[in-house]
C-alpha cells in the first residue's frame, strides 16, 4: 500500500538520523583514547612441566545453545589434554617462522594478503559486513592491518592473519595440534554448568558501544588486546573469550570454499550485533583466507603432572 510504504520510509530515515546524530555526538564529546597497552603481566611458571600450557581435566561437556540456530546442543565426552594458556602470540609465531623459513599463506605468490577490520565512517551502510571488511592485498601477520602496518612492539599480541594451514604447521612443528571444538568448549567452560547466553563478559575484549561505529573501550582496548590482560576462567585459561577468534580442528558442515570452525568471538562481538562472546557459539571460516580477528591456540596430548 503506497501509505504503508510512505512511512515505512520515513521511520528508516528517522533511524539512519539518529544514528548518525549519535555518531556525530559521541565524537564530539569522546574522552581521550585510553593510553596502548603493549603487554600484560602473566604468572610465572615455575617448573612447569609444560610452560605456558595449561591441564584441563577429562569430562563431558554440555555444548551448544539457543542464541543461534547452528549452536545445536549436543553433550560430548573428552579425555583430558593440555592447551595453551594463551593465544599463540606474534613473538610465539615468529620463532617458528625463523626456525623453519615458512611462508604464511597471505605471504604467498598468488595470495598475497588477507580480511581486515577497516572502521566505517557514521554514514556507512550498516547492513552488510562487506562495508566494513576489505581484502587487503600486502595484509599478512607481520603486517595484520596492511603493508603499512607493523606487528613492531607487538610482540605480546595473538598473531592473525593465520590462515588453517599456518596454525596447523605451527602446531605440528611444537609436537601439538589444534583443538576439536569440543575439547575447545570443555576449556573454555572450565566446569560451568550454565553460562551466561546473552551478557556482555566483563572478563574479555569485547565491542562496547554501537558496533561498528563505536567502540568506547570500556574494556581498556580499542582492537586486539596483548594476551593474558583479562581474568583467566576457572581452569586458568585467559581470553577464551574475546580478544580474537580461534581456529579448531574441526570441519564447519556444507561449506564452500572449504571451512573450519572457529570459537569464542573476538573484540568485534556486541551486545548489537554478534553476540557469539560465549562458549557455545561457532561460525565458520575459510581455510584458505587470514583475516585481522582470527587467531589460534595449540593442544598437547600428554599426561597430566603427577
Amino acid at each position: 500500500m503506497p501509505g504503508m510504504t510512505s512511512w515505512r520510509w520515513t521511520l528508516a530515515a528517522i533511524a539512519a538520523a539518529a544514528v548518525l546524530l549519535a555518531v556525530t555526538v559521541y565524537y564530539l564529546t569522546r574522552p581521550t583514547a585510553p593510553p596502548i597497552t603493549l603487554a600484560c603481566p602473566l604468572q610465572i611458571e615455575e617448573r612447569a612441566r609444560h610452560p605456558g600450557m595449561v591441564w584441563v581435566p577429562s569430562g563431558t561437556v554440555a555444548m551448544g545453545s539457543d542464541v543461534y540456530p547452528e549452536e545445536a546442543h549436543r553433550t560430548v565426552t573428552v579425555n583430558g589434554f593440555w592447551i595453551d594458556r594463551t593465544e599463540v602470540t606474534n613473538a610465539e609465531f615468529a620463532v617458528f617462522v625463523k626456525a623453519t623459513n615458512y611462508v604464511s599463506v597471505a605471504e604467498r605468490q598468488g595470495t598475497k594478503g588477507a580480511a581486515v577490520f577497516v572502521l566505517p565512517s557514521g554514514n556507512t551502510d550498516l547492513s552488510s559486513a562487506a562495508n566494513w571488511w576489505r581484502y587487503v592485498e600486502g595484509a599478512s601477520w607481520r603486517h595484520p592491518a596492511g603493508p603499512d602496518s607493523s606487528i613492531e612492539d607487538h610482540d605480546h599480541f595473538p598473531v592473525v592473519a593465520i590462515t588453517l594451514e599456518d596454525a596447523t604447521a605451527y602446531a605440528k612443528w611444537r609436537g601439538h595440534r589444534l583443538p576439536t571444538e569440543a575439547e575447545w568448549e570443555h576449556a573454555a567452560r572450565a566446569g560451568a554448568a550454565t553460562l551466561p547466553e546473552r551478557e556482555q563478559p566483563k572478563n574479555a575484549n569485547t565491542w562496547q558501544g554501537v558496533f561498528p561505529i563505536i567502540d568506547t573501550a570500556e574494556d581498556g582496548f580499542t582492537g586486539i588486546a596483548p594476551v593474558g590482560c583479562f581474568k583467566p576462567n576457572a581452569f586458568g585459561l585467559h581470553d577464551m573469550i574475546g580478544n580474537v577468534w580461534e581456529f579448531t580442528a574441526d570441519t564447519y558442515e556444507n561449506q564452500t570454499p572449504p571451512a573450519h570452525v572457529i570459537k569464542g568471538g573476538s573484540f568485534l562481538c556486541a551486545p548489537n550485533y554478534c553476540l557469539r562472546y560465549r562458549p557455545a557459539a561457532r561460525q565458520p571460516q575459510e581455510d584458505g583466507l587470514g583475516t585481522s580477528h582470527v587467531g589460534f591456540r595449540t593442544v598437547l596430548d600428554a599426561p597430566p603432572t603427577r
